[in-house]
């Protein structure tokens, strides 16, 4: 499992921190209201890591989404104070991703043999 993000800020230099936070904040998709794991490109493994998400992620992932294009197609930008803040923007798909990369290689050494 991913480390948390305070642990990783404490190991990386601080301008390094600094540097991360204001690039967060320049992109878009945070003025939607998304984090970074709904704007990943759908290969069959993000496919498969999304199938297998709980229900209540995956609704809540569904309602970011929603919500972005609707405010995309009529060009405005969510408030600032309700932007996705850096410190929120959690990886909640990696776990769910790994456990399928994981059974991918395991199936390929098993067609292996």
């Amino acid at each position: 499992m991913a480390a948390p993000r305070k642990v990783v800020q404490a190991v990386r230099p601080a301008w390094r921190v600094a540097l991360s936070k204001w690039a967060y904040n320049m992109s878009y998709f945070n003025q939607l209201g998304l984090m970074r794991d709904d704007c990943l490109n759908e290969t069959p493994q993000v496919s498969e890591a999304l199938r297998r998400l709980p229900r209540n992620v995956m609704d809540e992932r569904q309602f970011r989404i929603t919500r972005a294009l609707n405010l995309s197609a009529k060009k405005i930008t969510l408030p600032k104070e309700q932007w996705t803040k850096y410190e929120d923007d959690v990886h909640y798909l990696q776990p769910y991703l790994e456990e399928v990369e994981r059974e991918s290689k395991e199936k390929a050494e098993w067609n292996k043999q």
